[in-house]
Order: structure tokens, then sequence, then C-alpha cells
């Protein structure tokens, strides 16, 4: 390591002194480097351990597969994300909203110049210009008002923000489908090209088509997510479009549980103040991903503002990583407190589900409580089991473990408009306060389709790590 070191300064002197590095090679080296801690998250280290269940299957009443298993480091959520960090993202997209329609009617919530005063090939939103919420002008007002429910719709004491409008557009790149041997980009005839197999040929770019998202809006003007298939030509073609409402459903409070009386909690819950720090619910698989390209933007926006190194994106855990995450350091660990019982050994429940037919109040709490209500794993993280199951970015498949790697494993698939809904389900992990006790073992996993909104469904975010230490 010394000896690094000390190479990389003499390169760094030999770059500084006119770029002459006496003919010698010495790289190309940035000056040392350490990951920024991610705020409100703890580090997981790499390892290995046996991925599957410790006990009986409970849906096909037989032992499922076990497999050894290893993972790279990564950064993972201390917590569920909370009504209070969700709601952020909800306020952010709400601002951009804003600032857009206030740039119709004020020219000065758009910058249409660089600081050089080159005129952009596309304004973008003015962030320090404030929203005028309490005194605007009446153009203003004009503009504002189309965001929150009028006239009939509206039944409150005060304007109630119109959730339907809250959409958040973002991008990704398919490296799955540029991976492909078939989608190779052939550098001598400068184009993409299909190899035929043992004839040595291949076929033009034009016959090379590939699968991507695309997101518009329609004569009525409704969101259409859509798949369509296209030309390889160019790098874009690999890139998909997604838009996605991201207003937590609050009605899944009432549509999960018939004849029952939960609609202060479809009012209150995600909105007001008091259940800040509980975790957020009626969010669904695609609206959990969109929260984690929104937070890797936030991140390395302000990174690059401020001449920083950006980092690995924010994500949804692989169901390996989840799993691995929860045993905290115990391998074949029944719960993530390392025992087989939920209570300790003075009667106290170590966690938030259903104990009892229908006695959901008996570990102190009736739905959902708040986080860290409960002592943390072994790795420091809270609500690994109970409180509310979460989305994993694993596509569900009974027989995973017979066919996924056993280093970093995981089996993704990014369902296309037209697939099944069968293609639709992803891996929920942990269980949660209207769960018995067997779905809060480390090793027990179901699915649901993701884009179901559920009462009991949250999430938590990881990064992964950068470097080997």
């Amino acid at each position: 390591m010394k000896k690094l070191l000390i190479f990389s300064f003499i390169a760094l002197l030999l770059t500084s002194c006119g770029g002459e590095n006496n003919g010698e090679l010495v790289g190309v080296y940035s000056k040392s480097w350490k990951e920024p801690t991610p705020y409100g998250m703890l580090f997981i280290k790499r390892g290995s351990f046996t991925i599957g269940q410790n006990d009986q299957d409970a849906n096909w009443a037989m032992t499922s597969q076990s497999k050894t298993v290893s993972l790279d480091a990564f950064w993972m959520d201390e917590t569920e994300i909370t009504n209070g960090e969700y709601r952020q993202f909800v306020n952010w997209v709400r601002d951009s909203i804003a600032r857009e329609k206030l740039s119709l009617v004020d020219e000065s919530f758009k910058i249409s110049q660089d600081k050089r005063g080159n005129e952009l090939e596309k304004p973008i939103l003015n962030w320090k210009k404030k929203i005028p919420w309490e005194k605007p002008t009446e153009d203003q007002q004009g503009a504002l008002d189309s965001m929150f429910y009028m006239g009939e719709d509206a039944i409150d004491f005060e304007p109630q923000l119109n959730g339907m409008i809250l959409f958040y557009k973002y991008s990704w790149v398919d490296y799955v489908q540029a991976a492909q041997k078939e989608n190779k980009f052939d550098v001598m005839r400068g184009s993409y090209n299909r190899s035929l197999a043992g004839l040595g040929t291949t076929k033009d770019s034009a016959d090379v088509m590939v699968k991507k998202d695309t997101s518009f809006v329609n004569e009525e003007g409704h969101i259409i997510n859509r798949t369509i298939y296209k030309e390889l030509k160019k790098r874009s073609d690999f890139i998909s479009v997604k838009k996605v409402n991201i207003y937590p459903d609050t009605l899944c409070w009432i549509r999960d549980f018939t004849y029952a009386y939960n609609e202060p909690y479809m009012r209150l819950y995600f909105a007001h103040p008091g259940y800040g720090e509980y975790p957020v619910v009626g969010v669904s698989w695609e609206q959990a991903q969109a929260f984690c390209h929104w937070r890797s933007f936030l991140f390395n926006s302000y990174q690059v503002q401020h001449k920083g190194v950006r980092v690995q994106d924010y994500r949804l855990p692989t169901e390996a990583e989840w799993e691995y995450a929860a045993r905290g350091g115990k391998d074949l660990s029944m719960y993530p407190w390392g025992g087989n019982y939920v209570r300790t050994a003075k009667g106290c429940f170590l966690a938030n589900f259903k104990p009892q037919r229908g006695n959901y109040t008996d570990d102190g709490y009736l739905i959902t409580a708040r986080v860290a209500s409960y002592p943390p794993n072994d790795f420091g993280l809270y609500d690994m089991a109970g409180n509310v199951a979460e989305w994993t970015s694993s596509a569900y498949h009974e027989s995973n473990y017979s066919f996924v790697h056993d280093m970093n494993p995981n089996y993704e698939y990014n369902a296309k408009s037209q697939d099944p809904d069968v293609l639709r389900r992803k891996v929920i992990r942990g269980g949660s306060w209207k769960d018995v006790s067997i779905f809060l073992q480390c090793g027990v996993r179901t699915y649901e389709y993701q884009a179901e909104n559920r009462s009991f469904i949250g999430f938590r975010c990881v990064r992964s790590y950068i470097g080997v230490e």
C-alpha cells in the first residue's frame, strides 16, 4: 500500500511539471478518495451465507432448496423509508411541476442561459426562485390553482393537492440487452450487427431489434407507458423512459380490508405530521423504483455542483442482499435477532406483527409502529422483521435458487406492457404488522405484483459500495 502511495505521489509530481514523465509509464491517478457515508445508512460488509429456509416452508409444506452464496459490500437504510422521507420526494415533484406551470406566466422560473450567457439548448427550471404559495400574483394564482382540487372536487376546509398530477419521469439504460452478444457494437463496421451462429456472417443493424419502454401523453392527456420494438442503430436505443405517478395510494387502507373502519388511516396516515416517522405504505414497486432514481439524482447532482465525485445509484436491494442483511451476520438464524422465538426471556415481543388470532395489539401496536421501535439486529438494522414487508428488486420465481449465480445472486425481469401478470411478480420480504410470525423469518419469501399498492408493504434502499476495504 505504501509503495502504491509513493508511486502515485511521484506520478503526480511528474504530471504536474509540464506533463513530463521522462518517457516512463507512470499512469493516471486521482488523489485519494473515500466514499462518503450516506446519511441514514449503515455499511454491510461483504460476506457469504446460506440463502433459503431454516424451517418448514409455509406455502409448500416442505423445505425449499438452500444455497451458499457470496455478496459484495453495500450500504443499506437503517430503517424503512418513512412518510417524512417520502414526502420530500413528493414535495420535490410538486415544486418542479409548480415551477413548470409558473414559467408559462413568469419566465424567471426557468433558466435559458448558462453562466457565460450562452443560450441553453433546453431551458432548465430555476430552483433558486421561490414559489409564491402564500402571496401569488393573479397570473401566478391561476397557474398554481391547477395543482389543487377546485370547484366541485374541493370538499375540504383548505386547498387539497391533486395527487393525480404528480408524475416523475426518468430514464435508464437497459444494460442487460446491451450486454447480449447479438447486440454488440462492431467497431470495424461502425454499427450494431447480429452474428449468425456458426456461419461467420452478420445481419445489418436494421435487422437488430431491441425492446424499450417509452412514455407519452395521448390525445386525451393521459400518460401511456408502452413497450415498443426499435431498430438498434445507436446507443440511445438502449435507453428506456418511464413516467410514474408517485403519490401513495391512501385508499389501500380501505381496499385491503373489507368490512373494516380504516378511514382515519386513509385520511391522515401519509399526510399528517403525527405519522412522519412511520414507514410509508401504499407505494408500489414501480413507485419505489422511481424514488430510488430520484434519490440518486438528488445526491449525485449535489456532488457534481460541489465538484465532488458521483457514487453508485440508490436502488432496491436484491433478494439475496435483503436476506443477508436481515440475518445480521448470523448464518442459519431463523429470525433477525438470532433466536428461534419471537419473544424475549421476559415475554416481550421482538417485532411488530400479528401475534395471535385477531390480537394485533398484543405486541403494543395495532397497525404500523414508528420505525426503530424494536431493537436492531447485529448489523444495526431496524425492522428487518415485521412492521411492513419490503419490496426487493428481484423478480419472483419459485425456483430462483436453482439457477441464480452463487456470486451476487439475483433474478430480475423488466416486465413489458404486453407481458402476462405472472411476469410482474416481485419478491417481498420481512413480513408485516398484519402477518403471523412465520413471515418474519429471514428465509421466508413471498411476492406481490409490481403495480399493486398495499397498506402493509414499504421499502428501504441500498447503495453498492465502491472499493475493497
